[in-house]
């Protein structure tokens, strides 16, 4: 088969769903929380090394995603709770050391934690994949009394063995998948893995960091996507994933487009809002097969 870990179908084929009773379009809002490591290579620079050769310690590239801790994460949390909305964070362990305000921050504000390695670091490159997603787990339960369910890879990169582990580890969903609007099951020698709707098109790492985009790509996105979510959903729910990271959206001269976002899903009759958990929840309400 073309996917290894699920057959291929078309999406508009699927059994009808019974939508959530807050409406048919699920907007989860997912703020990614990393640990960038000092005395590491960056994982992703805005500013290019110097004749092309890489400099560790990096303080441009750092001190990016580090402004993002200090002023973007602040500004985005109260954002979401100014509004009442729920939220999710893709969360590094690492940083209940490195930024113990942050990682309180969120779960005083009720913030799903689901797990995203200890730093940012791919699974490919982070040493035992399988203590790597233990002691995420792990740390992330102890700090909020929680284990996580959920999971998503560092750069949603996987290995091969990647869902038997996470299956292994007690995770029930993952969000590596960006195959489809709705959540659908994966294979795994264990049993069934559910994949989440994530997003590649409605995500600052992609429209600004590696695209480039102006500050209102993402509003307009937003815009033109729940313009055709409208109408699918009067005949199948969907999942409208907003992801986010703090040294992107956080941004002044971004923050503006994160708050209209956020206004317009909230405005939007069809619109209920979901944590990772809640939607997995939903999904498995329905028992299907898919």
């Amino acid at each position: 088969m073309a996917n290894p870990r699920t057959p291929y179908f078309f999406s508009t084929e699927r059994p009808s769903l019974t939508a959530p009773p807050g409406g048919p379009i699920i907007a989860h809002v997912v703020v990614n929380v990393e640990h960038w490591q000092f005395e590491q290579p960056m994982p992703r620079t805005i500013i290019p090394p110097p004749h092309g050769k890489e400099t560790v310690p990096d303080v441009p590239n750092f001190s990016w995603a580090d402004y993002g801790m200090r002023a973007g994460l602040p500004r985005m949390i109260k954002a979401l709770v100014d509004r009442g909305l729920p939220a999710s964070t893709s969360f590094n362990a690492g940083v209940i050391d490195a930024y113990p305000r942050a990682a309180e921050a969120m779960r005083d504000a009720g913030w799903e934690f689901i797990g995203h390695g200890v730093h940012q670091k791919s699974l490919n490159h982070g040493g035992s994949e399988a203590d790597v997603i233990e002691q995420t787990l792990a740390k992330i339960g102890a700090f909020t009394g929680t284990r996580p369910r959920g999971w998503l890879s560092p750069g949603l990169r996987e290995t091969v063995d990647t869902p038997e582990l996470l299956k292994a580890a007690g995770v029930e969903y993952v969000f590596d998948w960006v195959i489809d609007d709705l959540p659908t099951w994966l294979h795994t020698e264990r049993g069934p893995l559910l994949s989440m709707p994530y997003n590649l098109e409605l995500n600052d790492s992609i429209i600004y960091a590696v695209e480039k985009h102006q500050s209102d790509e993402f509003l307009m996105r937003t815009e033109r996507t729940l313009e055709l979510f409208r109408r699918e959903a009067r005949k199948q729910p969907r999942v409208l994933t907003v992801a986010l990271h703090p040294h992107l959206m956080g941004v002044p001269h971004r923050f503006g487009s994160l708050e209209k976002i956020l206004d317009l899903l909230m405005n939007t009759p069809e619109v209920s809002f979901m944590t990772g958990s809640q939607i997995a929840d939903w999904y498995r309400g329905q028992g299907g097969a898919y």
